[in-house]
């Protein structure tokens, strides 16, 4: 009789629950979840989009996916802290694999993309995504779009990535101007958290600064998110060079001032009342970083909006914390 510990990525035939692993060895997928693309009855399907062709300065978050389920491995081990549940008893998650992206036929990375998530969205499950660089989110809220309407983002990120778009260009720093114009993003309900670079248009932007932050705090970050978003499908669109380089070393166009990771990750988890649809979370550049701790910043903030997720499900702490 073969005994549940070890791989529960290629060995279960279960998608909720967990076993035994050792967090230094085995199959990875993220959170230990199952391999799968069977879609019925799950809540999220989480993936990769190894793309990092639209990148400006340094290379390399093509490996993000690959590091981020590598750093996940604790995580997975523990019910979900702060919230006080086992996350695999309360959510149906898979791992779905990555996009498969032709980087020699850039011309079709746009629609294999945006086709990859919409065979998930499709179908109810919600997508978590890991890129890849920013340019990734311009598919992915293509599809979205689609099955929901003009989204409200919320995008944590250094860069504001509204520059001048020409419509063709694969560039991550033009792709939500490039989304705006083309009626993906309701600007009018959406917030960026963190930016330090300036742009001389804000398209409509609630624009929320590093500095701003640090000195109104969490709690204010958020009353702007919420009274904005109302009740509209919330996409979040996580750079994680967001995160001052000293939290987060490993990613491509790194800006000092950023925020820390207390910090995003209490945000993160007070978006627990909104109407959230997606996620993505981009930029890891694992040659970058240093003791994972890009990586591991990355897993756990993604972690944790899946327990928002869970909560919606009804999940209820079994455990209490200070």
């Amino acid at each position: 009789m073969t005994k549940k510990q070890g791989d529960f990525a290629v060995r279960s035939s279960e998608n909720t629950g967990n076993w035994k692993e050792m967090a230094y060895a085995g199959v990875l997928s993220f959170l230990r979840r199952r391999y799968s693309r069977d879609l019925n009855g799950v809540d999220v399907a989480v993936s990769g989009v190894p793309y990092d062709g639209a990148a400006t300065n340094r290379s390399g978050s093509r490996f993000g996916p690959r590091a981020i389920r590598q750093a996940s491995t604790e995580l997975a081990t523990l019910d979900s802290f702060p919230f006080g549940f086992n996350l695999y008893e309360n959510l149906n998650i898979v791992d779905y694999g990555d996009c498969f992206v032709d980087p020699h036929h850039p011309e079709t990375i746009i629609n294999s993309i945006e086709k990859h998530a919409a065979e998930v969205i499709l179908t109810g499950t919600k997508m978590l995504t890991f890129g890849g660089d920013h340019f990734v989110s311009y598919p992915l809220l293509k599809a979205h779009a689609k099955q929901y309407g003009p989204i409200a983002l919320v995008q944590f990120d250094a860069h504001c990535d509204t520059w001048e778009d020409d419509g063709s260009a694969f560039d991550h720093g033009t792709m939500f101007s490039r989304a705006v114009n083309e009626g993906l993003i309701d600007t009018s309900k959406s917030t960026q958290i963190g930016l330090r670079t300036y742009n001389d248009k804000d398209y409509g932007f609630k624009v929320l600064t590093s500095p701003w932050v640090h000195k109104n705090g969490v709690d204010e970050v958020l009353n702007v998110i919420k009274s904005r978003s109302d009740t509209s499908p919330v996409y979040v669109s996580f750079d994680i060079d967001v995160l001052d380089p000293g939290f987060a070393p490993g990613t491509g166009t790194p800006v000092s001032g950023g925020l820390a990771s207390w910090q995003v990750l209490e945000i993160i988890r007070g978006l627990g009342s909104l109407n959230l649809v997606g996620m993505d979370l981009v930029e890891v550049s694992p040659a970058y970083d240093h003791s994972e701790i890009t990586a591991l910043a990355a897993a756990t903030i993604a972690h944790d909006w899946l327990c928002l997720l869970a909560q919606k499900n009804g999940a209820v702490p079994q455990k209490t914390t200070n």
